[in-house]
């Protein structure tokens, strides 16, 4: 599926990620509680981003969705500056840090064309942002022109060959009698925004080969354990079944090396 970026700003103006999940105001308690809820699903983000050793430094963050991660970075003293796609977004952080007295440069821009100058950052984030842009190589090449020599880019996209890919091959290919629809399109059909992309691991490394040094680690998630809401596309009763028989236990000692995320830090 060749989704614009038309096709993926439309999808996300109408909901930032894990908006209507997990959001109920915008409000400085709602905004706790979306953190809150946030860090107990995924508590490998507060290791990967690494936001206590961000003082001082120039933190560019790309896909500032909700902003949760964005306050932790302006909390622990970060010279920072956000960008998104849309408005909707860009609003939310704005709203957010006023609500707690933070500050940062946050502005609607795009992936891939970044309104800054080279060897700029000396840390670049994004989770689960980059395979939403239509040219994620694109992407991922500002990524590397905006970081200092030396800095590091800490990126999450998500991986190919997980259980909510086999999960989402098993509903919208098995079941409809399409065993053979690749994956990609499967991804790109029916995960997130249209045109949502996922990597296998030698494919990670491909795009961030320009790097001096790339770290990879895949980490089984609660989209792949079901131990959570499915998304803002996914719900129905077999669904709900699933999540009842899942046998997570097995999964996390079979299945740990096939989970949605791909982590990379890579050092320009």
């Amino acid at each position: 599926m060749n989704a614009t970026k038309e096709d993926v700003q439309k999808f996300w103006e109408a909901q930032a990620c894990g908006e209507r999940l997990y959001l109920a105001g915008t409000d400085r308690p709602a905004y706790e509680a979306q953190a809150a809820m946030r860090y107990a699903l995924e508590p490998y983000i507060l290791g990967f981003a690494d936001f206590g050793n961000s003082r001082a430094k120039r933190v560019l963050e790309i896909g500032i969705g909700l902003g949760a991660d964005h306050q932790r970075f302006a909390e622990a003293g970060a010279v920072l500056y956000g960008i998104d796609l849309t408005a909707r977004a860009v609003a939310h952080v704005r709203r957010r840090l006023a609500a707690f007295g933070l500050a940062s440069s946050v502005l609607q821009a795009d992936a891939e064309s970044l309104p800054f100058a080279s060897d700029q950052f000396d840390i670049v984030y994004s989770w689960g942002v980059l395979h939403h842009s239509p040219n994620t190589p694109k992407a991922v090449a500002e990524v590397r022109r905006v970081l200092c020599p030396g800095g590091e880019a800490r990126i999450m996209i998500y991986h190919k060959w997980s259980v909510v890919g086999a999960m989402l091959w098993a509903r919208y290919g098995l079941l409809r009698m399409r065993p053979f629809v690749p994956l990609a399109e499967i991804y790109a059909q029916h995960l997130e925004s249209p045109g949502t992309k996922a990597y296998t691991l030698s494919e990670g490394r491909a795009l961030f080969e320009g790097f001096t040094h790339v770290d990879i680690n895949i980490v089984l998630t609660h989209g792949d354990l079901l131990t959570s809401s499915a998304g803002q596309r996914h719900q129905g009763p077999l669904l709900a079944l699933a999540r009842t028989i899942w046998p997570r236990r097995l999964l996390r000692w079979l299945a740990k090396n096939h989970g949605l995320f791909m982590l990379i830090r890579a050092v320009k």
